[in-house]
């Protein structure tokens, strides 16, 4: 297993990075709140984990350990793979997954594009023992501050599309986050405030 990546920074994109490892341009999937706290050129350390299947090799990568472990925990869950481990990880924060489990909270599991009624109870009945208790801190990387420009919304209307909403709900939703975002909210935010709206 690749247990962590150390390298330049090559490319970001919205849930995607290169970074070059020993002259090796390494593509690694990841939430957007990771993605946007990295920098072309500047050095990055993350924690990976990498998925084999029949046809694909394909790295992950995280902004922490506690991330990759919940995103490998949460698989153990019958009818989850990895697309539907990092949506979860892209809508809600570590510890807000941790609660959201704990309390059987479905309403915030089923915010998660690909999770209906029946897989939030599953998920909750799988892993209630398993994650552990919020710690009452936010996990993770902390994601850079969002451009008030035209950039992070292309981003999060991007993620939006790429989690299964059309293109209309995408705009529609980040229009409406985007009036009651206060100064300053990163991207992973603005996708968070997206989602909520959508889910209203």
């Amino acid at each position: 297993m690749i247990a962590s990546v150390r390298g330049a920074v090559r490319h970001v994109g919205l849930d995607r990075v290169v970074v070059e490892v020993g002259g090796v341009g390494m593509l690694l999937h990841t939430t957007p709140a990771t993605a946007s706290a990295l920098h072309l050129g500047q050095e990055a350390l993350l924690a990976t984990t990498l998925v084999v299947r029949e046809d694909s090799l394909t790295l992950y990568a995280f902004g922490s350990d506690d991330e990759r472990d919940i995103f490998e925990q949460v698989q153990t869950v019958s009818g989850v793979g990895p697309r539907i481990a990092l949506a979860m990880l892209s809508v809600l924060a570590p510890d807000r997954l941790r609660a959201a489990v704990t309390s059987s909270d479905l309403a915030t599991l089923t915010k998660v594009p690909g999770i209906g009624k029946k897989g939030a109870e599953r998920i909750v009945l799988e892993l209630r023992d398993k994650l552990g208790m919020p710690s009452g801190a936010a996990a993770g990387a902390t994601a850079a501050p969002a451009s008030p420009t035209a950039a992070w919304r292309d981003q999060v209307a991007e993620a939006l599309v790429g989690l299964g909403y059309s293109a209309k709900q995408a705009e529609d939703a980040v229009s409406r986050a985007a009036e009651a975002a206060p100064a300053g909210a990163d991207v992973s935010a603005m996708l968070r405030a997206a989602l909520r709206e959508l889910g209203r």
